[in-house]
């Protein structure tokens, strides 16, 4: 229960930051506040996002009349959202295309991660930048 209460307490801090009011007609600092994933099924995306990536299941308003969860952890939010059918679903038969849509997160050691990935039998991809040749460019 403390990480439910951690998540919330972040979540009131995220949405009070940079509340002044504004006379110079600048935009008010803002925030990721959360992605939407549509899933095969909600129940083992969760199991992933918690198990896995260590996202922490909050709850979620009644009021949606669909399946779905809400978790938080890292400063933002991953709200799954139980697909009507396969054809509203990325295919999962090609791999990453940078230039389409996709979620990105970025960890500290990324040698643990892949170990973590393994233990729980998931399929990833690596991929890294030449920094020196395609960033660095006169």
């Amino acid at each position: 229960m403390e990480k439910k209460e951690e998540a919330d307490n972040n979540r009131e801090e995220r949405n009070n930051e940079g509340k002044e009011e504004r006379e110079d007609g600048r935009v008010p600092q803002m925030a990721l506040n959360h992605i939407s994933r549509l899933c095969r099924n909600v129940n083992v995306s969760i199991d992933f996002y918690t198990k896995v990536l260590g996202l922490v299941l909050i709850e979620r308003p009644p009021t949606f009349e669909f399946d779905g969860a809400w978790l938080f952890n890292y400063g933002v939010g991953v709200h799954l959202i139980q697909a009507k059918n396969e054809d509203s679903l990325p295919k999962t038969d090609r791999r990453l295309d940078p230039m389409d849509n996709h979620v990105s997160f970025q960890c500290e050691d990324m040698k643990a991660l892949e170990q973590r990935l393994k233990q729980f039998n998931v399929e990833y991809t690596t991929r890294t930048m030449d920094d020196d040749e395609k960033w660095n460019k006169d």
